[in-house]
């Protein structure tokens, strides 16, 4: 029947309302993104490499500043000290007493000559020293004549130095025999043989002294053997 008051009203479907409500919210949605700028884009996330990207500027590697090279000081000038005489003292004790002082060049020779060794210091004593008593430097060197304990000082300090021969035959009488091997060139030929006939051998050449020698002093030495013939110290020729 028709409606008194005008043709009858149709009513609308559940699925148009639906779709108005979506259609509604996905207007506002897009009004919204408008407003709020342009949407990141998967490749803005992940650092597109087609898009510019501001570059960073290092910083420059520090240059170090000039450098001052060290200044050496001057060496020192070696400090001097007061000598005493060491004469009449024991080698080893005459040493300590320098050591002390602030000698630390230290030296010793047998006075008598005969080129001995001081291996024991505390069996030597000294008889002679160089430099004299007085004011030295320290880095001087100390050379002291010595003899055994139970020996007399010689009058004259026969010295630790011995002199080479060269081309002619030295005087070796009177010396030891080690003394005497020193001298002559490492070349030599030398024999040494007891002067007292009993043919003893000659161990110990610093405890022999020559008696005689061939070739003769003074003659010239071309390469010849050299002949000494010897007795100990205690001994006569």
């Amino acid at each position: 029947m028709n409606d008194a008051y005008g043709p009858p009203k149709k009513k609308r479907s559940t699925g148009a309302v639906v779709a108005m409500v979506v259609g509604g919210v996905f207007l506002l949605l897009v009004i919204v993104g408008a407003l709020s700028g342009p949407e990141e884009t998967q490749d803005d996330k992940a650092g597109n490499p087609s898009k510019p990207v501001a570059k960073t500027t290092a910083a420059p590697p520090s240059v170090p500043g000039p450098t001052t090279e060290p200044t050496t000081a001057p060496p020192a000038k070696s400090a001097s000290a007061e000598l005493p005489s060491f004469v009449g003292m024991g080698l080893q004790s005459a040493q300590d007493r320098a050591q002390e002082l602030g000698y630390h060049r230290l030296t010793s020779h047998d006075a008598l000559g005969r080129g001995r060794n001081q291996i024991s210091d505390r069996n030597w004593k000294v008889c002679t020293q160089s430099p004299p008593p007085g004011r030295h430097r320290s880095t001087t060197e100390v050379d002291f004549g010595t003899v055994k304990l139970e020996e007399t000082c010689p009058a004259e300090d026969a010295g630790g130095d011995v002199a080479e021969a060269g081309s002619t035959m030295p005087d070796f009488t009177g010396k030891s025999v080690k003394v005497a091997r020193e001298a002559l060139d490492s070349s030599t030929g030398l024999t040494v043989r007891d002067a007292s006939g009993e043919d003893r051998m000659v161990l110990v050449e610093s405890n022999w002294r020559v008696c005689s020698q061939e070739p003769a002093a003074g003659a010239a030495l071309d390469g010849r053997p050299v002949t000494l013939r010897a007795v100990k110290f205690d001994e006569s020729c």
